[in-house]
């Protein structure tokens, strides 16, 4: 039987991850907390991030703002998660 937890970010009950996404605590949390679709949402808005802010995976210093996001964007928690500054959804009418 498939794994289920009340997913923080779909705000309902919702089949869980199969394991940690992500390394320590944070990972745990996000495990226990976040459902399968709820993290793709993550990974959707995640990739937007990255390209917004021109981040580098392999930095240190990127991984720790990709963090912060990650806690706002899942949790609530901070400043960080929403949308990029001036960032559009869909296409431009012409």
């Amino acid at each position: 039987m498939d794994r289920t937890v009340q997913c923080v970010v779909l705000k309902r009950e919702a089949e869980g991850l199969d394991e940690p996404p992500h390394p320590g605590e944070l990972g745990q949390r996000i495990f226990d907390h976040v459902s399968r679709e709820g993290w793709t949402e993550w990974l959707q808005r995640l990739q937007m991030i990255i390209n917004e802010n021109q981040l580098n995976t392999a930095d240190p210093a990127s991984i720790h703002l990709i963090e912060q996001h990650m806690r706002g964007f899942l949790f609530g928690e901070g400043e960080l998660g929403g949308l990029p500054a001036g960032f559009r959804t869909g296409r431009a009418k012409k």
